[in-house]
């Protein structure tokens, strides 16, 4: 039996490298001649490093066939977030080189599996480079939207064929037509990369060379995307996409360690509460906690709120132990009967937990589909990144969010550029949980549907199977 290796690269931050350990579980539990060695790259800014241990196998046989190789650690020189995305990965390029040489090595009689290719994160596509010296192919798993990853490359079309310059849109109103999308996208949706100078050659230089790749996997679905996978798949300048999604880690959280918000929800009534979670790296400023604590206040709204904050630029948020001058005087007392504050929450438990009936969230997309996943519909806060973006996509094109403001931007420098009044926030909210909403029903049946494309014969399960076959048909010989 004919046996693959594929080498798995990706970028920093839980986010990106938890979603490649799935996806990379998929892979194995679909064909057994599949091997996989994930390599790890800590963030020097992250106070905890990934533990391979925490991951649960459906198998012990599966576990064997995957290893991890946590890469040196490299303390980037810069202030810039996308000099130092550049350092910590683009410095790594040595130490796979090295690895992938040994492994081959190692490798040669024919019982060994053999280097089938890499499969990159979208920030690391240096490695393309690693890949081409031991003439191997190299694929693409991107970890966020497909209409996400439509929108960049059609932005880089507008720059390379009609000398688009995305910083000159910086605040404006304009609006623009693209094919992926069925409403035009608001310039102020820009991610941050598109917008600032020092900034977009980051963007450029990640979006052109994704072209290169010999496919990508993107962490979504036909029926979630259809207009995004088909512009993608009509275009004979991208290559093969592959939607295999929603892949999310759904096991693994120890509920017993949260006994007291697990106890609190029990006694909730079904679809009562929402929950507000910004996510691993997320926090909103001082003045605008106030903002939606007065929101929470008058909607009368069952909530269950994750309140973290950040103390510098880089470091991991941690939880609020003392709420003074943090939220308004009275609040826990006068919320006591109807709200419960917390801090790092696990969320994929919260989400599916039957008191849960409304999610405010950054709109990452791990988040994101997690909830779609769940049928729980969102109300919509992006922060950086491209959650400007998603947020757009969830309330206009999928229809499975509202708004509170879906341009709303932290950015890298995590400082707010405005607040959103409580009044704004309180409107959301109250249409967030209205049991017999539009989107309600379209969260409820885009679950269903969520779930159908991962089963066998499913639009997904088919997508990966398409993947799996190029990989063998292009293994070198």
């Amino acid at each position: 039996m004919e046996k693959a290796e594929l080498v798995f690269i990706p970028s920093p931050g839980v986010g990106h490298i938890m979603s490649t350990v799935e996806i990379a579980k998929v892979l194995l539990n679909h064909d057994e001649r599949l091997s996989i060695t994930v390599f790890i790259i800590n963030s020097p800014f992250s106070p905890n490093k990934f533990n391979p241990n925490i991951i649960s196998f459906p198998s012990p046989s599966l576990s064997k066939r995957i290893k991890f190789t946590t890469l040196p650690d490299i303390h980037p020189t810069d202030d810039n977030i996308a000099n130092i995305f550049t350092q910590l990965i683009d410095g790594q390029a040595p130490n796979v080189k090295k690895w992938v040489n040994e492994f081959v090595n190692s490798n040669s009689n024919l019982d060994s599996p053999r280097l089938a290719g890499f499969v990159i994160d979208m920030f690391c596509t240096a490695m393309i480079d690693v890949a081409n010296e031991f003439g191997v192919p190299t694929y693409m798993f991107f970890t966020s939207s497909a209409a996400y990853l439509a929108f960049k490359l059609h932005m880089l079309k507008l720059r390379d064929e009609h000398n688009v310059d995305t910083t000159e849109f910086k605040n404006s109103d304009a609006e623009f037509i693209v094919p992926s999308c069925v409403n035009p996208v608001p310039a102020k949706v820009l991610p941050e990369v598109m917008l600032k100078e020092e900034y977009l050659h980051f963007y450029i230089v990640h979006a052109r060379r994704s072209k290169e790749v010999k496919g990508i996997l993107v962490n979504s679905f036909l029926e979630l995307e259809s207009r995004a996978v088909h512009a993608l798949q009509s275009d004979d300048e991208i290559p093969p996409v592959y939607p295999v999604g929603p892949i999310l880690q759904l096991s693994g959280g120890n509920k017993s360690s949260y006994e007291d918000i697990f106890q609190w929800l029990d006694n909730q009534p079904p679809k009562s509460v929402v929950f507000l979670c910004f996510g691993s790296m997320g926090t909103i400023v001082a003045n605008q906690v106030m903002e939606f604590a007065s929101a929470l206040e008058k909607s009368g709204v069952r909530f269950l709120w994750s309140l973290r904050k950040r103390q510098k630029l880089m470091g991991a948020p941690s939880d609020v132990t003392n709420f003074e001058g943090i939220l308004p005087e009275g609040f826990l007392d006068r919320t006591a009967g109807v709200g419960k504050i917390i801090g790092w929450a696990p969320q994929v438990e919260i989400l599916a937990h039957k008191a849960t009936g409304g999610f405010v969230s950054h709109c990452g997309w791990n988040s994101s589909l997690e909830s779609i996943y769940f049928g729980v519909p969102m109300a919509t806060l992006p922060l950086s990144a491209e959650q400007q973006f998603n947020a757009f996509s969830l309330v206009k094109e999928y229809g499975v969010a509202v708004e509170i403001k879906m341009d709303y931007r932290v950015g890298f420098e995590m400082e707010a550029r405005e607040i959103v009044s409580a009044e704004v926030i309180e409107k959301a909210i109250v249409l967030l949980m209205q049991h017999d909403s539009d989107v309600r029903r379209r969260a409820k049946a885009m679950k269903e549907i969520s779930r159908k494309a991962l089963v066998d014969g499913g639009s997904s399960v088919s997508s990966l199977r398409y993947f799996i076959d190029d990989v063998f048909k292009n293994m070198p010989m």
